[in-house]
């Protein structure tokens, strides 16, 4: 018989991921799982984490894990955190209105592949934005193989799913945040263009781009400029490029880096 899920609660697979939520986002950690069968240092330490944190770790058969990962690759680890839920399009008003500093919000149209968005996620953590936001529809949303991706950044990025996207990029608009997309046949460059205010940047999904509506509720739209023989970049790598770019335009901003290290 498979184990009782904790209620209220989402899975984050892997190692890394297990490991970024028990040291930045105990608070949220309900339950670790462990593979009883494994036996090797990195799972001890994370047994360590979260005893230390006062949080259940409990040993389980392989096959209840990959029961509760439906197929991914969890590295004989799940950690179950109530923080990594999407929030509603209603949070993006309050989350605006507590903000100190001009907001920086990656906005997805239409990303599809789990590993994409949970890229994204932790490129948007790293580089200090305020929020990711997507669509309900036609677009992923925090899965398990999302999660693991983002390692930790699902649970400390705030995620905001939107049922109508162009009815949000009016509100942003209205709210003095001006809307920049992607595009490959768009005139302007991404480098020369002031990203040192109140920005959204808007990114299409995998292959299509962005959408005709998307791409008319946008302020301006800008290409990232192309030396090689391929066309257009992964939307995560672009997104890293690009969001990279604005925090080297805001160096108010880039007080308090963590020197981290790509992995």
């Amino acid at each position: 018989m498979s184990p009782t899920q904790p209620g209220g609660s989402s899975p984050t697979l892997g190692i890394n991921s297990a490991r970024s939520a028990l040291k930045l986002g105990a608070g949220q950690v309900t339950e670790l799982w462990l593979d009883r069968r494994r036996r090797d240092q990195r799972l001890a330490e994370l047994a360590g984490l979260a005893r230390r944190a006062g949080i259940p770790v409990r040993q389980l058969d392989r096959a209840a894990l990959d029961d509760a990962a439906a197929g991914a690759n969890h590295q004989g680890v799940i950690v179950w955190v109530t923080g990594s839920a999407a929030r509603p399009a209603q949070d993006l008003d309050s989350l605006l209105a507590g903000l100190d500093h001009p907001p920086l919000l990656l906005i997805l149209d239409g990303v599809t592949d789990p590993h994409n968005l949970g890229a994204c996620l932790r490129s948007a953590d790293a580089a200090g934005a305020d929020a990711v936001i997507a669509p309900k529809d036609k677009a992923v949303g925090l899965t398990p193989v999302a999660v693991k991706v983002a390692s930790g950044a699902a649970e400390s990025m705030p995620f905001i799913q939107v049922t109508n996207l162009a009815r949000a990029l009016d509100k942003l608009k209205a709210a003095g945040v001006w809307l920049v997309g992607t595009a490959e046949d768009a005139p302007a460059d991404l480098y020369d263009t002031d990203l040192s205010g109140p920005l959204g940047l808007v990114l299409g999904g995998e292959g299509s781009g962005l959408r005709r509506l998307t791409r008319e509720h946008c302020d301006l739209l800008v290409s990232i400029p192309m030396r090689g023989q391929v066309e257009s970049l992964n939307v995560s790598v672009a997104a890293g490029v690009c969001l990279y770019e604005a925090l080297r335009q805001r160096p108010h901003l880039n007080m308090g880096t963590n020197g981290g290290t790509a992995y």
